[in-house]
């Protein structure tokens, strides 16, 4: 008997340690800086515009962003990063802003395709570097969950530096769950609207949901080791990231986007949230479109979209 308690006792020592192990390879892979491993695949895009309009609204943004004069503004985080964000003030001393949030993976320039729309509005825009991105300091990927306490030192720097009257928040992907998780805070008077493009409900859905679609394998036991992990080294576990709990706490108004046929933040996410979301809420499902495409696939349709979102905030 003891032989056999012996030998089970390795037998679980052996697996635990094989958890362990691939727990701390999915951390690097999904949560530590620097990994260039992608973590999805996508075919799907989606049709663009037909008369060309729309890439020829889009090239004409980026070009526009590229003649711009922009001012490098930073900030330290609450627990002592420096943050890093790209300023486009206005030329007609506005006192209305956007602050644009990008993606995992990505950077503030990643979102320069939506400043000339917002400034064509009437808004000085702030393109931010989140933590653990771009120029920004920061060994990992938060996924909204501590740059919801970052996007709320923005915001307030706008209002003390800025004297801005009027804040509106846009995320993409990872940025949206950001904005999304930001909703459900103390959120000072300044700020009118929330604009989330394809967020995913929950860290723990998201990354089970991939570990099904790119490997074939469920969430458990890697994912609740990976969330152990994190949380020893970088301060947040998946439980903690939850947009569709935030959301529930949000009264502005809000604007939920997403793909009809994203696959790596499944379109049910979008319906979930929208189901439960406090504030004055609108979703908008783009058929036959990929994840965080609606804007390169759909740009006349989607400005239409942001510019009565604007109206309505400011009614």
């Amino acid at each position: 008997m003891k032989r056999v308690n012996m030998i089970i006792g390795s037998v679980l020592a052996f697996l635990l340690s094989v958890i362990v192990f691939i727990g701390n390879f999915f951390y690097r892979e999904s949560v530590q800086r620097g990994s260039k491993v992608e973590l999805h695949r996508e075919t799907i895009i989606g049709n663009t515009d037909q008369d060309g309009a729309g890439a020829a609204r889009l090239q004409q943004a980026l070009d526009w962003y590229d003649e711009q004069e922009i001012s490098r503004l930073s900030l330290y985080s609450n627990d002592g990063l420096l943050l890093q964000a790209n300023f486009i003030e206005h030329d007609e001393a506005s006192r209305k802003a956007v602050i644009l949030v990008h993606g995992f993976r990505k950077e503030k320039a990643d979102m320069r395709q939506f400043a000339k729309f917002y400034y064509d509005q009437g808004y000085n825009v702030l393109l931010t570097d989140s933590r653990g991105h771009g120029d920004s300091e920061g060994g990992y990927y938060a996924f909204g969950g501590h740059d919801r306490y970052d996007i709320l030192n923005w915001i307030r720097g706008l209002i003390v530096e800025f004297n801005m009257e009027e804040i509106i928040l846009h995320g993409n992907s990872a940025g949206a769950a950001a904005v999304l998780m930001t909703s459900g805070e103390a959120l000072p008077a300044q700020v009118k609207g929330i604009v989330a493009d394809s967020s995913f409900t929950t860290m723990t859905e998201e990354l089970t949901h991939q570990l099904k679609n790119l490997y074939g394998v469920p969430g458990f036991p890697l994912i609740p080791m990976t969330s152990l992990i994190t949380k020893v080294r970088a301060g947040y576990s998946y439980q903690e990231v939850s947009p569709i709990e935030q959301v529930k706490r949000n009264n502005l108004p809000l604007l939920l986007i997403h793909g009809g046929a994203d696959d790596l933040v499944p379109t049910w996410m979008a319906d979930e949230i929208y189901e439960v979301a406090g504030g004055d809420t609108d979703l908008w499902i783009i058929p036959d479109v990929g994840h965080i495409k609606g804007y390169e696939t759909q740009t006349i349709a989607y400005e239409e979209k942001l510019r009565g979102f604007l109206l309505k905030v400011n009614m």
